[in-house]
């Protein structure tokens, strides 16, 4: 298995693929993956977010791919990074790819020169949990020390 940081306006439609499958998977809403992937083209374009892809070198095919968006802290010059995907798709799970894409989103993030990640995720996705866990992340405040962090939302 290889990653790479997804450039090409093909590597962009198979991004918009995978999270179009990922949505469906999970019941969450999905814009068309034509639409998606001109979207995901800008972002990039804009310099403050990454698609990394994880597949076969030999074949081309994807099997899944992370989203990563970068912004600028509040109270520090650094640079921070909200991982906003992740995903493998189902008949790969379980093989480590998960461990292996992780490990190049936080490479990359690292080379961009952030010092802080931080991402969400649902109290039922054990697996994801467990990944995240295995890599130092942690859903307590002060990074270990605190309450228990909450995620919140609302579209408005």
């Amino acid at each position: 298995m290889e990653t790479r940081t997804a450039t090409t306006t093909a590597d962009f439609e198979t991004a918009a693929t995978l999270q179009v499958s990922f949505n469906t998977e999970y019941d969450y809403p999905a814009p068309p993956a034509e639409e998606l992937a001109l979207h995901l083209g800008r972002l990039v374009e804009g310099c403050d977010t990454t698609v990394m892809l994880i597949g076969d070198p030999t074949t081309g095919e994807a099997f899944g791919h992370g989203i990563t968006r970068f912004r600028l802290q509040t109270t520090a010059d650094e640079l921070e990074a909200y991982l906003a995907e992740l995903y493998v798709v189902p008949s790969r799970r379980g093989q480590g790819l998960g461990t292996i894409l992780l490990q190049a989103i936080i490479d990359e993030a690292k080379a961009r020169g952030a010092t802080y990640m931080d991402l969400g995720t649902s109290e039922d996705d054990t697996s994801a949990r467990a990944l995240y866990e295995k890599f130092g992340f942690d859903n307590h405040e002060g990074r270990g020390s605190g309450a228990r962090a909450l995620y919140y939302e609302k579209e408005l």
